[in-house]
């Protein structure tokens, strides 16, 4: 048997290159025919040759077709007759290659799908199977390159020409086997198997190809596939698969973005996990199936993309983009893991109101992000934003931060001490450090809580307690001791929370409005009498711009007077210190004389004490008294004598007899009485001679007294 089957195929072989040998002889006589007597003849493409080929199709020409052929050969030019020959000539040149030899021509830019209808063997293909890989009828696993093809005979074969699989730059094709292997059932995708990239169906199919949606696809590129086998999706025809074109691109992740992956396909996550873990070596999820291999789960994935074009299968991950996080300047970002390795405490013994973890791990992060764009996986982590700058909080509805962390903040209602109810704004400002700040929410959990459960309490607590030791006009004219207080004790209160209080301030404080009516009037009153002193001040510095304005028009003659003062005062000086040089002349000049006058005393007295220790005091004295008489020319007897001798006439005598002398007088020097003693009319002792006594007053010398 298998003799004659080898004996039936050479003779084949031999038939077929005998006729292969006529065929190429007759179209060369039908090309030269054609060329020299024919100028306009229609040549019929592979597809029609084809066609014809396969369905048999060999009828007659209708005569009215021949009569209008006729009738353009005509008008032509050009004997219709006799192009009859030419006709049947050519049509047996084709028909009998085409039939006998079974020729199967495949364009430069086609594929051959061959369906063998029948076996002499009468072989069908296995259960399940769809495509023939030993000869057994059906559709045929090996495809027809472009060229000419021998022993395709139409009763036996039916060859189908696809356009070739062209895939523009910038987008992909998707893959779907119609048959192979089936799918294990925890997978989606059909495996990679190394196929020439589908264009070798038999290498699929004995590698081990799965039917169905393919992992593997078809990025930009002209493919030759077996389209009876591989359906192939692309841009072009994707709305008819139930797909948009846009998934058929190459993914574009834009610039300051981040792309979260969700795979489809892959092992399960394991329990109490939210995303896969990190899988290395699938290069950014565009091979699949190391993804798949490495142990990748299916659902959302720690890792991320960065911005770039990627070949990636829409059938194995989903991308939604995010844009990066962004840390603004004055701000940290405090990382709350909720992916990666088990949690380790590193914030020490002393932080004992919660835990911090390192990078990687699961916690709140023990550093920061600090200002700029980090391309973080937002869905697996969250990051708390804290201000590192100073951060005003009003305590009030009229303001509001653009932090809006103060949007729930309002006045504080305060009752003071007199049982007055009033509002009170406060502006706390609060300053949180860069290595506080992972402490402060793992302690709160967020900066809201900071404000809502620690600085609100505490702030409102301490102005209600302040406010019930004060009256209400206490605690306005004082408020400036009430807010040194309260910024002292809320910097305490905060410092147990790794908060910095920097300063609390009293803003509006609203009173009831009849303690504010007297206030106000109290404050007019106030501003009245300041306005008073305004214009009494206004009226005083006018006089005085008057008297200054008097003193300027007299103010040579003020000069010449300042002048003349100055002069004066400088005589009287130098008078004043001449009549202290004449007093202090006639001070010495007396302490002189006086010092002259005691030495002269002296001098006598100690001539007397000599005298009277020569002479005795009755002898001394009696020389002096004859001495002084002598030198003095004393009378010792009056030219007139006045006594009252019983005569009445006394004094007029006396009188008449000194005129007389007087007149009579001879030019003597009269001597004068050393004491000129008053005459009285009295009468005088006498001595026992009937003399009048000499009575003698001589000098006494007070300092010997």
């Amino acid at each position: 048997m298998k003799s004659f089957s080898s004996l039936l195929g050479t003779l084949k072989q031999n038939k077929l290159a005998n006729l292969a040998t006529s065929i190429v002889a007759a179209l060369a006589i039908a090309g030269s025919i054609h060329s020299s007597s024919a100028t306009s003849v229609k040549i019929n493409t592979p597809q029609e040759i084809n066609s014809a080929s396969v369905q048999l199709n060999h009828t007659t020409p209708n005569i009215v077709q021949l009569k209008t052929s006729k009738i353009q050969f005509q008008t032509a030019g050009i004997d219709g007759f006799a192009l009859v020959p030419i006709v049947l000539i050519g049509g047996l040149v084709i028909f009998v290659p085409l039939f006998f030899g079974g020729l199967v021509v495949i364009g430069e830019r086609e594929v051959g799908i061959v369906v063998r209808k029948f076996t002499l063997s009468g072989r069908g293909l296995p259960a399940g199977s769809l495509i023939a890989l030993n000869g057994e009828a059906g559709l045929q696993a090996d495809t027809l390159a472009p060229g000419w093809h021998w022993g395709y005979w139409p009763w036996q074969y039916s060859v189908k020409k696809e356009s070739i699989i062209v895939i523009p730059q910038g987008e992909i094709a998707l893959i779907v086997a119609a048959d192979g292997k089936s799918n294990p059932p925890e997978r989606i995708l059909g495996k990679i198997v190394d196929c020439d990239n589908f264009q070798d169906a038999r290498k699929f199919l004995t590698q081990g190809g799965e039917k169905g949606r393919q992992m593997s696809f078809l990025t930009a590129g002209t493919y030759r596939i077996n389209t009876a086998l591989f359906k192939v999706i692309t841009a072009a025809n994707a709305s008819s698969h139930g797909m948009s074109p846009q998934q058929l691109h190459i993914y574009e992740i834009a610039a300051e973005k981040v792309g979260i992956v969700t795979t489809l396909d892959g092992s399960a996550i394991a329990a109490g996990e939210i995303a896969g873990r990190v899988i290395t070596g699938h290069d950014n999820f565009q091979n699949g199936q190391k993804f798949i291999d490495a142990g990748g789960q299916r659902g959302l994935q720690e890792q991320v993309l960065l911005s770039g074009s990627w070949n990636l299968n829409p059938w194995l991950v989903n991308i939604e983009q995010v844009p990066m996080t962004e840390i603004p300047i004055g701000y940290v970002g405090v990382v709350i893991s909720f992916v990666g390795k088990e949690h380790e405490d590193v914030s020490g013994a002393s932080f004992t109101h919660g835990n911090l973890v390192n990078q990687g791990h699961k916690g709140v992060w023990v550093e920061p992000l600090y200002p700029g764009k980090h391309p973080l996986n937002t869905k697996v982590m969250k990051i708390e934003l804290v201000p590192t700058t100073n951060i005003v909080l009003n305590f009030t509805e009229r303001i509001s931060g653009k932090h809006g962390y103060d949007t729930n903040l309002q006045a504080l209602k305060l009752l003071s001490f007199d049982g007055f109810t009033f509002d009170l704004e406060i502006f706390q400002i609060i300053h949180i450090g860069a290595s506080d700040a992972p402490k402060v929410i793992s302690r709160l959990g967020s900066m809201q809580n900071v404000i809502d459960q620690v600085l609100r309490p505490i702030v409102g607590n301490y102005f209600r307690n302040s406010a019930q030791e004060y009256t209400i006009l206490d605690f306005l004219t004082a408020r400036s001791e009430r807010q040194v207080e309260a910024s002292e004790y809320v910097k305490s209160a905060l410092r147990a929370y790794d908060v910095q209080a920097v300063d609390s301030l009293i803003g509006l404080i609203t009173p009831p409005d009849e303690l504010m009516h007297t206030l106000t009037d109290r404050k007019i009153a106030e501003e009245k009498r300041k306005t008073y002193e305004v214009q009494q001040m206004a009226q005083t510095q006018r006089q005085q711009l008057v008297r200054e304005t008097a003193l300027a028009d007299i103010q040579e003659e003020m000069v010449q007077s300042e002048q003349s003062v100055q002069i004066a005062d400088l005589k009287a000086q130098a008078q004043i210190k001449q009549a202290n040089g004449e007093a202090e002349g006639t001070k010495l000049r007396a302490i002189a004389e006086a010092e002259g006058i005691r030495a002269t005393g002296n001098a006598k007295a100690e001539t007397y004490q000599a005298g009277v220790e020569a002479l005795g005091s009755h002898g001394y004295t009696a020389m002096q008294l004859m001495q002084i008489i002598g030198d003095r020319n004393v009378r010792l007897i009056p030219d007139v004598l006045v006594g009252s001798n019983g005569s009445n006439n006394g004094l007029v005598d006396g009188l008449l007899s000194l005129i007389l002398w007087n007149q009579t007088g001879k030019g003597e020097l009269t001597p004068t009485p050393l004491h000129p003693q008053p005459v009285v009319n009295q009468a005088q002792p006498t001595t026992e001679n009937g003399l009048p006594p000499i009575l003698v007053n001589f000098p006494i010398d007070k300092q010997h007294q």
